[in-house]
C-alpha cells in the first residue's frame, strides 16, 4: 500500500515537471523492492535451454519502453545488421569455334538467286540468314581444338547479424552452402552468357551491321543450340570465400564499408532443412549486436519489423551504391504459427522479402529477434508471392548456438548505446553525449555514433538539455517531498493537540 501511494506521488510529481511517467514507475519499483514483470512465454513451445541462459541478460530496451515504435527499433538495432556475400570464382574453358565459310557462302548465294527482280530489301535478306542458321546451326559452325579460357565470378548476397560483440553472426544456411551441381551450372550460364554477347560483337562487326533486337535474340537462341549440342564447356579452379559486410561510421559524420573475411562455425542445411548458420569474423572492436528473444514463438497477430537487403533496392540502378549497405525495414504481423516439413514450427509474416533478405532479422515490438526470414511463397508464374513468407523461429538458431558453445549476449556497447538513444529521446542531451563517449570507449566506429554524438552538441549550444536540467529536475523534487513531508507531520501534530 505504501508503495502505491509513493508510486502516485512521484508520478503526479514526475508529471507536473515534465518527466516522462515512466519515472515514477521506475522510482516506486526500486523503493518497494518489487522485482519487474516478465514476459510469458509465447504458445506452441517453452523457451530453449539458451533462451532460459538469456533471461540473466539485461535486455538493452529496458531503457526504453516496452513497446519500441518503428523508428526506435530500427535507431537501435540497425547497426547490428550486416550484409552477406558469399563469391565464387572459377576459370570456364570452352571449345572455341569457327564458321565455316563454304556452307555460309553457299547460304548466301541461294538468297542472292531468290532475289531476281531486287523486291527483298538487305534486312529480309539478313532475316533469311540468321533464320536458316538457327534452323541448322550444325553447318555453318565447327569445333576447333582449341580452348577459351574465360574467368567468371558469381555472387550471392543475403543478410546476417550479430549475436556476440566478437564477432559471432546468425544467418541462413542456403547464402553460403550451395550444390556444387547448381553453382557449376550458374558459372556456365555466366560464361556463355558473355561469350555469346562477343560472338554477336564480332559478327556485327565483321559485317559492318547493328543486329535488331529480334535480329539479337534469334542469334542467341541459335548459339544456346551449338554450345549445348556441339561444345563443351569444363569448370576449374572453383572457389568460395564468405563476407561479412557492415558499416563504420568516423569522427567527421562520415560512413564506411568493411568487408571482413568470414569462417563457418556451425550450419545447418538449406530448406527443407533447419536453414541456418553461424559464422565468425575478426574485431578489433567490440561490435552491436542485436538481442534474441527469450519467451519462445511469437503471437498471432503480433506486430514485427523485418530487417533485410532486398536485391531490387540492392541493385537498383538509380540506388547509389554507397547506400547499399543500409538495410531495408519493412513491417508486418505474424500471420499464423505453421509447422515445416520437418517438424518444426516456422512463423508466417506478411512483411515483404525478397531475394537478398534472407537471412535477415524479424523482430518484435521489444526490438528483439523472433527469427530470421528465410524463405517466401511461390505465385504460378514463378514470382514471389507477395505478403506470403516465412521466418526460422529463434529456437532453431539456439539449437546451433548451444551445439556450437557460444553465449549470445548483447554487447556493453550496445547496452550503452540504447540507454544513450533513450536520453537523446527524452532531450538529455549532456547525458546522452555522454553515454555515447562511453559507447565510443568500446567502439569508435559504432554506426550513427557521431551523428548523435553532434546532434547532442548542437542542441546545448541552442541552450537545451544542458548539464544542468537533470540537477534542477532533482532538486526540484527533493524540495517538493520536504514541503510534502513537512505538511504531513503538520497535520498529524496537529491532529495530537486536537486529540
Amino acid at each position: 500500500m505504501q508503495s502505491r501511494r509513493i508510486f502516485l506521488l512521484l508520478t503526479a510529481l514526475s508529471l507536473t515537471l515534465g518527466l516522462p511517467a515512466s519515472y515514477g514507475q521506475v522510482a516506486a519499483s526500486s523503493l518497494s523492492g518489487e522485482p519487474n514483470s516478465t514476459e510469458a512465454p509465447g504458445p506452441g513451445g517453452q523457451p530453449s535451454a539458451a533462451a532460459k541462459k538469456r533471461h540473466h541478460f539485461v535486455h538493452p530496451t529496458t531503457a526504453f519502453p516496452e513497446k519500441l515504435s518503428g523508428v526506435e527499433n530500427y535507431a537501435l538495432n540497425r547497426p547490428g545488421i550486416v550484409m552477406i556475400r558469399t563469391e565464387y570464382s572459377a576459370n570456364v574453358y570452352v571449345n572455341s569455334m569457327k564458321m565455316d565459310n563454304r556452307a555460309f557462302n553457299a547460304l548466301l548465294d541461294s538468297i542472292q538467286n531468290l532475289d531476281h527482280g531486287g523486291g527483298v530489301t538487305a534486312e529480309q535478306k539478313l532475316d533469311m540468314v540468321l533464320r536458316d542458321m538457327s534452323l541448322r546451326p550444325e553447318r555453318f559452325f565447327k569445333t576447333t581444338f582449341d580452348y577459351i579460357k574465360q574467368p567468371e565470378q558469381i555472387t550471392a548476397t543475403g543478410t546476417g547479424f550479430f549475436i556476440t560483440g566478437n564477432g559471432y553472426v546468425a544467418t541462413n544456411c542456403h547464402l553460403i552452402d550451395r550444390e556444387e551441381s547448381f553453382i557449376r551450372r550458374q558459372f556456365i550460364l555466366s560464361a556463355f552468357h558473355q561469350i555469346t554477347d562477343a560472338s554477336i560483337a564480332a559478327l556485327e562487326s565483321s559485317w559492318a551491321i547493328h543486329f535488331t533486337e529480334q535480329q539479337r535474340s534469334l542469334l542467341f537462341n541459335t548459339y544456346a543450340s551449338v554450345y549445348s549440342r556441339l561444345f563443351s564447356m569444363i569448370l576449374y579452379d572453383l572457389k568460395k570465400n564468405i563476407y561479412v559486410v557492415y558499416r563504420v561510421d568516423n569522427s567527421n559524420q562520415r560512413s564506411d564499408t568493411v568487408k571482413r573475411l568470414a569462417s563457418i562455425v556451425v550450419k545447418g542445411t538449406p530448406m527443407p532443412g533447419k536453414d541456418i548458420a553461424i559464422l565468425k569474423i575478426k574485431t578489433e572492436e567490440e561490435m552491436p549486436t542485436l538481442a534474441l528473444t527469450s519467451t519462445g514463438l511469437p503471437k498471432v497477430g503480433e506486430p514485427l519489423f523485418v530487417y533485410g537487403y532486398p536485391g531490387p533496392v540492392t541493385n537498383n540502378d538509380f540506388v547509389s551504391s554507397a547506400s547499399a549497405i543500409e538495410p531495408t525495414l519493412t513491417t508486418g504481423i505474424v500471420s499464423a504459427i505453421k509447422k515445416s516439413v520437418g517438424g518444426w514450427p516456422i512463423v508466417q509474416m506478411d512483411a515483404n522479402i525478397n531475394h537478398g533478405s534472407s537471412g535477415g532479422p524479424v523482430c518484435n515490438e521489444r526490438g528483439e529477434v523472433i527469427g530470421l526470414t528465410t524463405f517466401g511463397s511461390l505465385e504460378n508464374s514463378g514470382g514471389l508471392a507477395a505478403g506470403l513468407n516465412f521466418a526460422v523461429p529463434t529456437a532453431i538458431l539456439d539449437e546451433y548456438v548451444d551445439s556450437a558453445g557460444i553465449a549470445p549476449s548483447i554487447s556493453q556497447s550496445t547496452r550503452l548505446f540504447a540507454k544513450a538513444l533513450e536520453a537523446w529521446r527524452q532531450h538529455h542531451y549532456q547525458s546522452a553525449l555522454d553515454m555515447f563517449e562511453d559507447v565510443r570507449q568500446y567502439n569508435s566506429h559504432y554506426p550513427s555514433l557521431y551523428t548523435y554524438m553532434g546532434d547532442c552538441q548542437e542542441n546545448m549550444r541552442n541552450g537545451k538539455g544542458g548539464t544542468g536540467s537533470g540537477v534542477v529536475h532533482m532538486l526540484v523534487i527533493g524540495t517538493l517531498l520536504l514541503l510534502l513531508i513537512g505538511l504531513v507531520a503538520a497535520i498529524s501534530l496537529r491532529k495530537r493537540r486536537s486529540a
